[in-house]
């Protein structure tokens, strides 16, 4: 096992012990640890109640040596309580700097409760620490070893500019609400009230993210992006680039988590919850992101099963269809053509004989192939990411490809069958399955 599959099955174990503590949080643990071994920040909205800074806490709690700093921000919260006194003994010196040891500037984990309640002189410090890693300490520039940050608030920010800066910073987003489920209140008062096990560490991140580097975006997915940026302006939903850059940068990080050298479609299974400025907004991006998801996924499916090509050839018979019928129609009723005519007439149908009978064979035997993939669906795809949750909701993703190719396959049987009165010779599939 190498230390990438390492890291992967702790992961696993990991989102197991917080499933066990945190009811109906299934996604949202995953998107975290995503976002944990991605750098990026996370924004939490919700009532009180729901277990935000519980479940932040516990995220820490994983890494065990790691450093936890929280605190819940007001109006009158002063920076001293964020980033730490300043030094009695340097401003003798007249040198403004703050003793950090213990606030967050040297955390590697943190919590803020009530973000968007900060004042201007905490909102400015805070900015380059989301962003840069970075605190300016007078006239020094500290550097800040936080790993991840959450951030919670029970309301979004007003229309202020700076809030607005701030809010930027958060790639992740995520509503929290109730339980809702009985079963989930059957099992809330026998949950785990034993300590986290410290299953990973601060070099696992260390780890991810620099095999993260080395990953590649493919042209293909550069073009989802950017088709996704496109719908998403249509509807008039706009993202800085920052953030177009860090989904990316997301999307390599999950795919160095599967190991893999190259980004590929579900690595992008998250996207939504980076998409969203208002909660009410996440349905309608989530119906625009499946739309350009199932166009992806075709694309990538297309080495096994190259629909666009198949429907292509179907297309291309199918406008001549006329043209040969007539030459049919026209040989049946001693018609006349010339002989330049006749053979160029008889070429183009033969050749479409040919390519019919090839082209239905070999999709008939994908399909077939394709039919044995489904016995099996959320297993694949599982293997294809393991953070994904709602395989079975994915898997019916690859039956609307099958289905797409059994209605090509159906076209190219119905053309033949016109033109030439017989099945095509070898091919016979069983569209009830």
């Amino acid at each position: 096992m190498n230390e990438l599959e390492s890291i992967r099955h702790k992961l696993e174990q990991a989102i197991g012990h917080l499933e066990a503590r945190f009811l109906e949080r299934e996604e949202l643990i995953r998107v975290l640890l995503l976002g944990l071994m991605a750098g990026e920040n996370a924004l939490l909205i919700g009532p009180p109640g729901t277990a935000k800074s519980q479940l932040a806490r516990a995220l820490s709690q994983l890494f065990g040596s790691g450093r936890w700093f929280d605190y819940l921000l007001t109006r009158f919260t002063t920076p001293d309580e964020m980033f730490g006194p300043v030094s009695l003994q340097r401003l003798k010196a007249d040198q403004y700097v703050r003793q950090t040891d213990g606030y967050l500037p040297v955390a590697d984990f943190a919590f803020l409760d009530e973000i968007f309640k900060a004042n201007s002189a905490i909102l400015n410090a805070l900015l380059s620490i989301l962003n840069e890693r970075v605190f300016f300490n007078g006239q020094e520039k500290q550097d800040v070893p936080l790993l991840f940050l959450i951030a919670a608030s029970n309301e979004l920010p007003e229309e202020n500019e700076q809030l607005a800066a701030l809010y930027d910073r958060f790639l992740i987003r995520y509503e929290v609400g109730y339980l809702k489920q009985m079963s989930s209140y059957e099992k809330m008062f026998q949950l785990p009230g034993e300590p986290l096990p410290a299953l990973l560490s601060l070099r696992d991140t260390e780890t991810v993210r620099r095999e993260s580097e080395g990953v590649v975006i493919p042209e293909t997915l550069i073009y989802m992006l950017y088709q996704l940026k496109t719908e998403l302006e249509a509807k008039e939903f706009a993202l800085s680039d920052r953030r177009w850059r860090k989904i990316g940068q997301l999307w390599k990080t999950s795919a160095a988590l599967n190991g893999r050298r190259e980004v590929n479609v579900w690595d992008t299974v998250y996207t939504p919850h980076m998409l969203w400025d208002l909660p009410e907004d996440y349905g309608t991006l989530k119906e625009i992101f499946q739309k350009v998801f199932q166009e992806g996924l075709k694309q990538e499916t297309e080495k096994e099963l190259p629909l666009r090509r198949y429907d292509r050839i179907a297309k291309h018979w199918l406008e001549e269809e006329d043209a040969l019928h007539a030459f049919q129609f026209k040989k049946e009723v001693g018609g006349r053509l010339s002989k330049e005519e006749q053979d160029k007439a008889r070429a183009n149908l033969e050749e479409c004989r040919l390519e019919l009978e090839d082209k239905a064979r070999e999709l008939q035997s994908k399909l077939v192939q394709w039919l044995q993939r489904e016995k099996d669906l959320p297993g694949y795809i599982r293997n294809r990411n393991f953070l994904l949750l709602q395989t079975a909701e994915y898997a019916v993703k690859y039956t609307h490809l099958r289905i797409q190719g059994e209605r090509i396959l159906q076209s190219m049987q119905g053309l033949y069958r016109t033109l030439f009165d017989r099945e095509i010779p070898g091919v016979q599939y069983d569209y009830t399955l």
